[in-house]
């Protein structure tokens, strides 16, 4: 962490395999607590662009220059634009506000900085900008323009759904909104630096549910990772590909809907999907869905029933502020949401309680491996998913000042069989006793829905014409 004069606080509830634990909300909290009772606070305001305008704000209140505590706003202004960066999105960053946070900014999020990994990546990577940071004062950030629209929720006619995980392709045949197939295929994409090897294993899975159905009406798919127009810009999935042969990557699902017959066929990030899937079978709005698979996913549904246009990438949003927090591989920072609510997690803590992972097995085998251990009793491995469900806690509190909730939905993988009541149980522990003002409810769907509903309700993204 660049800067480490924030007041870290440590939760009355702590994780059993994890006592460095110090959540995000815990430690903001207090700064905006340190703030207000200084009686001095200056009015900070951020703003993060997108693309055709789209522009999210966000307000606060920081130390001025010349107070004692003021190196305090450094961290404290970077870790929300990080999670801001993840959650919303954005190639341009107005900071309004202190000029010293401003120009903090720009050298930690700079091609040589810190967070080169964001720039990169939100600048070239994603919205195909040089990514930017403009110092301010407050007045002079843009006013929010935000972007959604309806998607999803057409049930009629013959449809295949799938679901790209990185260990699995889950795949259903839908007729009129009832699936009368599902499977869910073990593959191995990062592993894999040819894009032929992606495009002949989700061709094949949908020869495989399209063979299951008279005909196919309509090709719905979720997937980790940024989909701009059903082209992949940004995904983990495809981590192994390399760059002269990304482009093969980006054109892949054009491919497969010619070799389909061009019928409709739409594709989204996976989070996005398990919100929708919540929506649809609650029946209400303002839901978060969080997927907890190869890595974690999310999406939201607005309180008006709508997707937005954030990318909702809480893998990478900072959830724990420790400074010996566990370094993500990928993006090189610390703390960050997919080293918590992932297999990664799992695979993280099994060692703190002497669980040995098969090696040389596909992902989801060690897992699995995992999971039969917690199914059986052991006490080890329920102490796994008992930290988890206490980094849920603190981190939905966290989510909670970023999103307008009346749902969280929760599901994947790591959800399946006893682990995802045991992080239910926990997470609403800490609810209720560390945030007793959230009013949010978390909900955990049947053992189908959380292995297949992502598939499921992918089959009602496309819209028949």
């Amino acid at each position: 962490m660049e800067n480490n004069s924030m007041d870290l606080v440590k939760p009355n509830i702590v994780p059993p395999l994890d006592a460095n634990f110090r959540p995000a909300v815990l430690a903001n909290r207090a700064f905006r607590q340190a703030v207000a009772e200084s009686g001095v606070g200056v009015p900070l305001v951020l703003g993060v662009e997108r693309i055709n305008g789209s522009i999210s704000r966000y307000e606060t209140v920081v130390f001025p220059d010349n107070h004692p505590q003021a190196s305090a706003n450094l961290m404290y202004i970077e870790r929300i634009v990080k999670f801001l960066l993840w959650q919303r999105g954005g190639w341009k960053v107005y900071v309004g506000g202190p000029a010293p946070v401003g120009e903090h900014i720009q050298a930690v999020y700079a091609a040589d900085g810190p967070r080169a990994f964001d720039y990169t990546f939100m600048g070239g990577k994603i919205y195909q900008h040089p990514f930017t940071v403009v110092i301010c004062d407050p007045a002079d950030v843009p006013p929010a323009h935000e972007s959604s629209k309806a998607l999803g929720r057409h049930l009629a006619g013959n449809r295949i759904g799938f679901d790209l995980g990185a260990s699995d392709l889950k795949i259903s045949a839908v007729v009129d909104g009832e699936a009368i197939f599902s499977d869910e295929i073990v593959w191995e994409p990062r592993e894999n630096s040819d894009p032929q090897y992606h495009y002949d294993k989700i061709l094949s899975a949908l020869k495989v549910a399209a063979s299951k159905l008279p005909q196919v009406d309509a090709i719905g798919g979720s997937s980790a990772g940024v989909y701009v127009d059903n082209r992949p810009m940004v995904a983990s999935l495809f981590r192994g590909i390399p760059d002269d042969r990304f482009e093969e990557i980006r054109t892949m699902f054009q491919r497969i809907r010619a070799e389909m017959d061009d019928v409709p066929l739409e594709i989204i990030n996976d989070g996005e999907v398990t919100a929708l899937a919540g929506s649809m079978s609650l029946e209400d709005d303002s839901i978060l869905g969080v997927a907890m698979g190869s890595s974690e996913a999310a999406g939201y549904v607005t309180p008006q029933g709508q997707i937005t246009d954030w990318l909702n990438e809480l893998a990478f949003a900072p959830v724990d502020y420790a400074p010996d927090a566990p370094e993500d591989e990928w993006s090189g920072d610390r703390g960050v949401g997919a080293l918590y609510f992932s297999q990664q997690c799992v695979f993280r803590l099994a060692p703190k309680v002497g669980i040995a992972l098969p090696a040389d097995v596909p992902l989801a085998e060690k897992l699995k491996a995992v999971q039969e251990k917690l199914e059986a009793g052991d006490p080890g491995a329920r102490h796994i998913w008992e930290s988890m469900g206490v980094y849920l806690g603190y981190s939905l509190a966290h989510y909670a000042d970023f999103y307008d909730l009346k749902h969280v939905l929760i599901l994947g993988r790591c959800t399946s069989g006893q682990g995802g009541p045991i992080m239910l149980d926990q997470a609403n522990a800490v609810l209720k006793a560390e945030f007793p003002e959230l009013t949010f409810h978390i909900q955990l769907p049947d053992e189908k829905s959380r292995r297949v509903g992502q598939s499921i309700a992918a089959a009602s993204l496309p819209e028949l014409g």
